[in-house]
């Protein structure tokens, strides 16, 4: 048995080791995404101006009016003092063609109290350039920015969401592997007897979570990949399913965690999206939209102010965020509710509240909190990124040791063949004499 997980663990190990690597990497970095993002691009986040913030339909406005061929589609409702208002954008379609224009942006950052527009960016954009470093690496983390294919924008989701998956599964492989084997008695004349020198049975795990910092070389790497594996199972286990639930959420996720427990399902579980590229067109505006929502929340006596609302033209509703200002940036923390409004007659589909609803409701709501490790505020952030950096450390440890048993083995066919030749010399009778293999 333990041959067989040895077996399934090096191969599954091999073949997600790459993805682990760049997943890992990229997620130890972006655990900071919005601090990194605003110490590199300054000049699109700070704003010297001081005064009475503008109304946010009437920022959207001059963000549409500067540029025609854009229609806003995230307008943040709540702002704070000395940062810019972010905005989101989509092309508006070309008369001339039927084609979506050609925006090359799709993030327009405005100073909430002049309305002058600071910037633009586009954060789909393949590059590592100082506005667009963040954007691309958490795009990375989570698809691998594989572009749409096929008419899905999901490829990327589906191969990360799968590694996720065989990864979660490998893990308690990897962790059987490191349990003491079975003691087995040793067989005597008529009787069974112990070994006298083996303890008991932690005293036989123990090594497997000690690293022999002086030994160098392979052994090193060896316990670091063991040990390390250890140390942060029980991380790599909340990371790599929430993963999971994460990237097939719609795919297989909700699917299966609603034929076990009583789910309350939104528009993105009931809703037929239109195809990519395609919209719904609203018959309410956004401010008609907000109005919606702001009755709606004071029915539910919701006391947290607007944060932000966004049109979700393939599926022709509006998601109205609640949270103070400022609180989109750790909107990880079960500290955001939405409101989920009709485009076109302006009913309420389904409300997020955290910790509100269902057992499986709390349960959804609690998967990317859990990822991010914001959950748990800083600590948990910190303890996210460090992971990151593990779960490279040990794909790139288990690589090390693949290639240094696939050349021991390598090593031991080739003396067995020069043996075996050196026997047939023999044998015949030509005197001959196999040549020595160099031990290195």
């Amino acid at each position: 048995m333990r041959a067989l997980l040895t077996l399934v663990h090096r191969w599954v190990g091999l073949g997600v080791a790459l993805f682990l690597i760049v997943a890992g990497l990229t997620g130890a970095v972006t655990s900071w995404d919005h601090e990194l993002d605003e110490w590199l691009n300054a000049g699109l986040y700070h704003t010297d101006s001081r005064g009475p913030f503008m109304d946010p339909i009437a920022l959207a406005a001059r963000v549409e009016a500067a540029d025609p061929r854009a229609e806003a589609t995230y307008i943040p409702l709540n702002f704070e003092a000395g940062h810019s208002a972010g905005f989101f954008v989509a092309p508006r379609i070309d008369p001339a063609t039927g084609k979506p224009f050609v925006l090359g942006y799709n993030n327009v950052h405005v100073d909430p109290v002049t309305g002058r527009i600071m910037g633009r960016r586009d954060t789909t954009a393949v590059s590592l350039s100082r506005e667009n470093l963040m954007p691309f690496l958490r795009t990375v983390h989570y698809s691998l920015h594989i572009p749409a294919l096929w008419g899905t924008d999901r490829i990327g989701y589906w191969i990360m969401g799968g590694v996720a998956m065989v990864w979660f599964i490998d893990s308690f492989v990897a962790l059987g592997l490191t349990l003491p084997r079975r003691q087995r008695p040793a067989r005597g004349r008529g009787r069974a007897t112990h070994h006298p020198k083996r303890g008991g049975w932690w005293s036989r795990w123990k090594p497997s979570w000690t690293v022999r910092w002086r030994a160098g070389g392979y052994k090193l790497n060896f316990d670091l990949h063991r040990a390390g594996g250890l140390v942060v199972f029980i991380p790599i286990l909340v990371i790599a399913f929430t993963s999971f639930s994460l990237n097939l959420y719609r795919e297989v996720f909700y699917p299966l965690l609603s034929l076990v427990s009583t789910t309350t399902p939104g528009p993105y579980e009931t809703l037929a999206f239109a195809p990519l590229g395609q919209s719904v067109t609203p018959k309410l505006d956004f401010a008609q939209a907000i109005a919606a929502a702001r009755t709606e929340a004071a029915k539910r006596g919701w006391t947290t102010p607007l944060g932000g609302i966004y049109h979700e033209q393939r599926g022709g509703f509006y998601n109205v965020s609640f949270f103070p200002p400022g609180g989109d940036a750790s909107e990880g923390s079960m500290g955001l509710s939405n409101l989920y409004i009709d485009g076109q007659d302006g009913r309420v589909l389904s409300e997020n509240r955290p910790w509100h609803g269902t057992a499986a409701d709390v349960f959804v709501q609690l998967q990317f909190p859990l990822h991010s490790g914001r959950i748990l505020g800083l600590p948990g952030r910190i303890l996210m990124s460090l992971t990151g950096v593990a779960v490279a450390m040990l794909s790139v440890t288990g690589i090390v040791i693949w290639a240094r048993k696939r050349r021991g083995r390598l090593l031991q066919r080739a003396r067995l063949a020069a043996d075996k030749a050196g026997e047939g010399d023999e044998g015949g009778g030509h005197g001959g004499h196999a040549l020595p293999l160099s031990s290195g």
